[in-house]
């Protein structure tokens, strides 16, 4: 296991290097070290960041001892016990998912690929437990571990220009959701009415580092209803 250490990136952020290489093997000890250090409030720490090997870790420009601080999150990095999928404090969303083929451009492709029927891929990625390893990309988009191997697919060559908001696309063994309409090069296989980023709540985004995911196939009159309420909303 590869031991924590601190890479400075400014006089007041710095990364906690938790693991070597990329990949899920690891990837619950990120969260769970974001979220030890974000339950000890350590004071100084204005912002925490899980990213695929990292926590970025923002210090408050009046402190006095950026080092001090830093070397405590380190501690709690290296002391804090890894936590499973239990933890009382993990919270399960349920997200409604239409697989209906306008909605879901590429999802026969990678049905085809996989030797399924494009409602048995469906079912299979409704199936799934996934996890929240960080945000990025842009404001709310999710990177999701726990896809099911059979539908692995890579990136698209060239990016659609318009992705529309709620769109659920793959990317290698990640599933994310596009929280607003941008520029996508994931394979899209279905859409979610449920808004996943709105700047005006108080929590803006709706997934948050550590959260597990379980998606529910609905019909597409399903999705036109509950989009409709959403935007008028």
């Amino acid at each position: 296991m590869h031991h924590p250490r601190i890479i400075w990136s400014g006089d007041r952020t710095l990364h906690l290097a938790l693991v070597e290489g990329h990949g899920d093997a690891h990837a619950e000890r990120i969260v769970n070290v974001f979220k030890a250090i974000r339950d000890e409030a350590v004071a100084g720490v204005i912002d925490l960041t899980p990213a695929s090997t990292t926590v970025q870790i923002t210090i408050d420009p009046g402190a006095a001892d950026p080092v001090a601080i830093a070397n405590e999150a380190l501690r709690i990095a290296r002391t804090c016990a890894l936590r499973n999928s239990a933890h009382e404090s993990q919270r399960t969303i349920e997200i409604p998912v239409c697989y209906d083929s306008d909605l879901a451009p590429d999802l026969e492709a990678i049905a085809s690929g996989a030797g399924l029927s494009t409602s048995d891929a469906a079912a299979l990625h409704a199936s799934a437990v996934y996890t929240v390893r960080f945000l990025g990309f842009s404001p709310g988009f999710a990177y999701l571990a726990g896809l099911p191997a059979a539908l692995h697919a890579a990136r698209l060559d060239s990016p659609r220009p318009r992705v529309r908001a709620g769109s659920v696309g793959v990317a290698g063994a990640r599933c994310g959701i596009y929280p607003s309409e941008t520029p996508g090069g994931w394979r899209l296989i279905g859409a979610t009415p449920l808004p996943m980023f709105d700047a005006q709540r108080p929590d803006p985004c709706s997934l948050r580092a550590g959260d597990r995911v379980r998606f529910r196939a609905i019909t597409r009159e399903e999705y036109d209803a509950r989009h409709a309420v959403e935007r008028s909303s």
